[in-house]
């Protein structure tokens, strides 16, 4: 007699938002946000589409609220307690390294710039303004300004991490690019022939990082009177 395929066991614990958010970020690490589906999701859960549905209710939605989970992570382990300019840099770092660790999250950011995670990032440093001294009428500017380039940066070198062919060294990329440099005509590039060696040997966490500081640093002579 014919025997009709087993299913898969389904879970009989309760379902919790944070769990399908962990799933989505597993798949989406490893395969892409292509991969994303509620056939995928359903399947690594062992779950009925329904449960899901209950707490997303689409893939836009699935996408957003992921990427959330991701940030709302890397922002909670800033210290409360911090000096508002190591606060500040420190949710930088989180930022660029949550991006450079999920760079599907940059793409999400840079499809939506007032996405759920921006907020965060924008809410974070907003915060620490007032003990930096910023005058109210220009916290909003210093907010903009140094989060764009916070977001913008870090979704930048996601976007070119994911366009480099699996098991590319990063070293010998930028030797590559840093020798097209060395060898631009010098009365047309004097400045980019210059700095060709730092292209080869620079590192983009510290590169980042000087560049939130240069921020800092305009930000500190906004002060209240």
């Amino acid at each position: 007699m014919a025997t009709r395929k087993q299913r898969a066991p389904r879970r009989t614990d309760a379902l919790s938002k944070e769990r399908i958010m962990d799933a989505a970020i597993g798949i989406l690490d490893a395969e892409g946000e292509r991969a994303l589906t509620f056939r995928a999701l359903t399947a690594r859960l062992a779950t009925g589409s329904g449960a899901i549905y209950h707490h997303v209710a689409n893939k836009e939605e699935l996408l957003a609220a992921a990427a959330d989970a991701v940030v709302a992570r890397a922002l909670s382990e800033v210290a409360a307690g911090a000096e508002p300019r190591e606060a500040i840099r420190a949710i930088a770092l989180g930022a660029f390294d949550a991006i450079d660790a999920h760079p599907w999250v940059g793409t999400q950011l840079s499809i939506e710039p007032w996405h759920s995670a921006a907020l965060r990032i924008f809410e974070a440093v907003g915060q620490r303004l007032d003990a930096l001294g910023v005058p109210e009428r220009a916290q909003f500017d210093c907010a903009s300004a140094l989060v764009s380039y916070i977001l913008g940066l870090a979704g930048q070198y996601a976007a070119a991490a994911r366009r480099l062919a699996p098991g590319t060294e990063r070293t010998a990329f930028l030797d590559g690019f840093a020798t097209q440099w060395s060898r631009l005509a010098d009365t047309e590039y004097p400045f980019l022939r210059k700095v060709a060696p730092q292209l080869r040997d620079h590192d983009d966490r510290e590169q980042f990082l000087a560049g939130v500081d240069l921020w800092l640093t305009g930000i500190g002579g906004v002060r209240n009177p």
